[in-house]
């Protein structure tokens, strides 16, 4: 299914890096923005999430929380993390069921991986509602962050 602005973001609880439940709508009264990338440790993934790092006082400023997704396990996420220096939570979608639910999954990734998130970006308001939704089929592009900041300026 094809998630739109408008409609109600899909509850989940995942772990992140320290191998917490994180549960999305624990974080009603702030604005959300969840990315899901498709591997951890490769070139445009590490790109991402480190403009996300590097910027983040922006999303910070908008009253907003960054979740970065993707089915890598908790303990390769905690790696990047640390690797990378990521300030914002890495959550693992290893059994594949949120980047599902997001309609954020490849059936085939370079051919021969299934289920690999693909690379999407939701901003979900205070309220649980999604207010942009982006998900792209080419790994290699990178989520539109000028139209994710006006959403939240909004």
């Amino acid at each position: 299914m094809q998630l739109h602005p408008g409609m109600p973001a899909p509850d989940f609880t995942l772990y992140d890096t320290e191998k917490n439940q994180v549960t999305l709508s624990s974080f009603k009264g702030k604005q959300v923005i969840v990315l899901f990338f498709p591997m951890a440790f490769t070139g445009v993934c590490t790109k991402e999430l480190c403009a996300v790092r590097d910027g983040i006082a922006v999303y910070n400023n908008a009253n907003a929380v960054v979740l970065g997704i993707s089915v890598d396990s908790p303990f390769t996420l905690a790696k990047f993390k640390e690797t990378e220096k990521l300030n914002f939570p890495l959550l693992s979608d290893f059994n594949k069921d949120v980047s599902t639910a997001y309609g954020a999954i490849y059936d085939n990734f370079i051919g021969w991986m299934k289920g690999v998130s693909k690379r999407a970006a939701f901003v979900i308001d205070a309220n649980g509602i999604i207010q942009y939704a982006e998900v792209l089929e080419n790994a290699g592009e990178l989520p539109n962050f000028n139209a994710i900041q006006q959403v939240l300026a909004a």
